[in-house]
């Protein structure tokens, strides 16, 4: 399996920084482009929300959400750190394919809700601003994916002092309201005491944990951490961990004044002249103006807004390639699978705004922060068992205190999301002149979830010992050999990795020596494990590959073959060249995926850095 964000992986070195500053400033950053999916326009307008029907009284729940977001953050980062793997890589390395679509499915409805959300409220500002049509609008964030190309291309520190730039200005906008709308500092406090007015309350409640705590920041997280380059021994992930930890409260904490700044503004101006009902965004926009004296009120609040669209749509097209790339393991080319990521987005919000104007765009997106809610269990729980097990992260594993922790965080989430999925149904019911339908076609898929999610918490509980390793699944070694050959080649190194490459490459390098040559097979272990102790590992993947390994070499020693057998540790493109060079090699064979043409657009060439390592011809097989 590639690395996450290839493009960007370990681009930033934290070594060599001789000063305790620089070596925290070179690791801060990962966690500001975390934080703008925590004030994105989906949780203004919750905050809105709440703010104008319940004043200060939900302040608790944002700061509840934050406490959650940090922890569970973290436990993101920790696993991006040591396993190098993100959230959805790691996923498809421990499920079976069919549960892997299914995640897949799930966490592409949430990334679709975000950006739903993100590209409505992005087009609002504009339209607020600028008095740009809402489609008009939804159309120009197409731009976004060229901005993103533009950035990453710069590299990932130009795309992060993006970022903060316009979570600075977010920052300095909300200053600003404060100071025009001046709220009551005693009911702020005793807004920070746990209440819940009524079922509406809850519903929003829900809404501002879905908006702040979110899916796809979890994957994200999880695979930016990977740019920071550092010494990666027992004592340098340590220091990773530590300053990730510090670069995400910082972070988050700021986040959470920014909800918080939007709801205390709602709360100090919409609740307390009785407007309990402004859940729009354009209409918090067009009464801040009257309401707190000031031209300047209205115009920052939508310069905060399109600068919160902007630096969400970005981070949320990020997620969204990761989550492609991790699930399904499909490497196409940046731009395409930005381009896709982006409608995907574009599309929906395009429809919605056709068919029921530009009145319903609150109502959809609190709608989405509550279909991001309902996605979190199917994220939260598998990060919880990756990165308490022992064996994935080689004694990096989390505590027994924040494995309850977590538990407990998961557990909430889960339980308040269960009750609004019961509540929601139990109305579409009794609302439902032909309930048949929806017994026959709603009440079976929310139990089919259901079930899903209870596989997902119980089954690592039941079989820990048989965790399945998708990246190196075991080979089925149905193989159809060619046993002839006259080339003088007769020491012939062949690289395996357990899948139906083998069979072409295998079936290649005998037809360059026959039976009559020495083969030697090699398999390269690339844990992180692997990386750390080399061949000193101890890993159930490690144990794998080394048995699979050696029933490629009984198997093909029945057949005739002359054949060896070598494990490296490591990273392929270093580890093949110091095997091939130390050896007596005549040629190595690869196996690979291949393609030419329009699929070369797309995926883009096949070009193997370890050609240049080597001293011998290299044969590449196509599959």
């Amino acid at each position: 399996m590639g690395k996450s964000l290839e493009e960007v992986n370990e681009s930033v070195s934290t070594l060599n920084k001789k000063s305790v500053f620089r070596k925290i400033l070179a690791f801060f950053g990962p966690a500001y482009l975390i934080s703008v999916g925590y004030m994105d326009p989906g949780n203004w307008a919750t905050d809105i929300a709440g703010g104008s029907q319940f004043g200060y009284s939900l302040l608790w729940v944002l700061l509840m959400s934050n406490i959650m977001a940090l922890l569970l953050q973290s436990l993101s980062a920790r696993l991006g750190i040591v396993t190098q793997r993100d959230l959805a890589q790691a996923s498809r390395e421990t499920y079976s394919p069919f549960i892997n679509y299914i995640l897949y499915f799930l966490a592409e409805i949430a990334i679709a809700a975000c950006d739903l959300a993100e590209v409505l409220g992005m087009a609002i500002g504009i339209n607020l601003l600028f008095d740009i049509p809402l489609i008009e609008g939804v159309m120009i964030t197409v731009l976004d994916t060229f901005l993103l190309l533009f950035l990453i291309n710069k590299g990932i520190r130009k795309m992060e002092a993006f970022i903060i730039t316009l979570v600075m200005v977010i920052g300095a906008s909300f200053i600003f309201e404060m100071i025009f709308a001046q709220p009551e500092m005693d009911k702020v406090l005793l807004g920070l005491i746990p209440s819940m007015p009524n079922e509406t309350a809850l519903y929003i409640a829900i809404g501002i944990i879905g908006a702040t705590v979110m899916p796809h920041n979890l994957y994200l997280h999880s695979s930016l951490v990977q740019t920071r380059k550092f010494d990666r021994t027992k004592e340098g992930i340590k220091q990773a961990l530590k300053y990730n930890f510090i670069d995400s409260t910082i972070a988050l904490n700021l986040a959470f004044l920014v909800n918080a700044a939007i709801l205390i503004l709602a709360a100090a101006t919409f609740y307390k002249v009785g407007m309990y009902h402004v859940a729009e965004i354009q209409d918090a926009h067009k009464f801040l103006a009257p309401l707190l004296g000031t031209k300047w009120a209205p115009i920052l609040f939508a310069v905060a807004l399109i600068a919160a669209g902007q630096s969400s749509t970005i981070t949320g097209t990020l997620a969204g390639q990761i989550i492609m790339e991790g699930y399904l393991n499909l490497r196409i080319q940046p731009w395409v699978r930005r381009i896709i990521t982006r409608l995907i987005a574009i599309v929906p919000a395009v429809i919605v705004i056709s068919i029921f104007g530009e009145g319903v765009t609150g109502k959809l997106l609190i709608l989405s922060q509550v279909v991001l809610s309902l996605q979190l269990g199917f994220a939260i729980i598998p990060l919880i068992h990756f990165v308490s097990d022992k064996s994935k992260m080689y004694g990096f594993h989390i505590s027994k205190l924040t494995q309850v922790a977590s538990w407990t965080v998961a557990t909430i989430i889960v339980i308040l999301n269960g009750k609004l999925v019961y509540d929601e149904i139990n109305g579409w019911l009794e609302a439902s002149e032909n309930p048949i339908i929806l017994w026959l076609t709603v009440v079976p898929l929310a139990f089919s979830f259901l079930i899903l999610l209870l596989y997902i918490v119980f089954k690592p509980f039941v079989s820990k010992s048989k965790i399945n390793i998708q990246n190196h699944s075991p080979h089925n070694l149905k193989l159809k050999f060619s046993e002839s050959g006259s080339s003088a080649k007769k020491n012939v190194a062949v690289t395996v990795d357990f899948s139906d490459a083998d069979e072409v490459a295998l079936n290649s390098a005998f037809e360059l020596g026959g039976l009559g040559a020495k083969y030697t097979l090699i398999h390269v272990v690339e844990t992180v494990g692997a990386m750390i102790f080399g061949e000193h590992v101890d890993d159930h993947e490690t144990s794998i590959d080394e048995k699979l390994l050696k029933e490629y070499k009984d198997m093909l020693s029945e057949k005739g073959f002359i054949v060896e057998i070598q494990l490296g540790f490591g990273k392929p493109n270093k580890v093949i060249p110091e095997i091939i060079n130390k050896g007596n090699f005549d040629i190595l064979v690869m196996g690979t995926h291949g393609h030419t043409g329009f699929k070369d657009l797309i995926f883009g060439t096949t070009v193997d850095k370890l050609r240049h390592k080597i001293s011998i011809p290299l044969f590449i097989v196509k599959n």
